[in-house]
């Protein structure tokens, strides 16, 4: 390959190269220790509300079974007099 045929080659190469722009990355690499502290606090209190509420919802049903057991026995006590 001759001299003019090389320098050709990489003029092409480097205007391809200047057409295909670098885009930032939209994914953040590094997460400093802060904000990963910031974001383990979110989880923790979103962990937290959930149970909180799911231990609100839990007597609910007990009482709700309850009373449905409740009057149950006293149907069959009702039906039985």
């Amino acid at each position: 390959m001759n001299r003019k045929q090389k320098m050709i080659k990489r003029t092409a190469k480097r205007a391809k190269a200047r057409l295909n722009k670098h885009t930032a990355p939209t994914i953040k690499k590094y997460v400093s220790k802060a904000e990963r502290a910031e974001q383990q606090a979110k989880l923790d209190a979103e962990a937290a509300e959930q149970a909180v509420l799911a231990a609100e919802g839990t007597p609910d049903t007990d009482t709700a079974t309850n009373d449905a057991s409740v009057e149950a026995n006293e149907e069959k006590a009702a039906s039985a007099n």
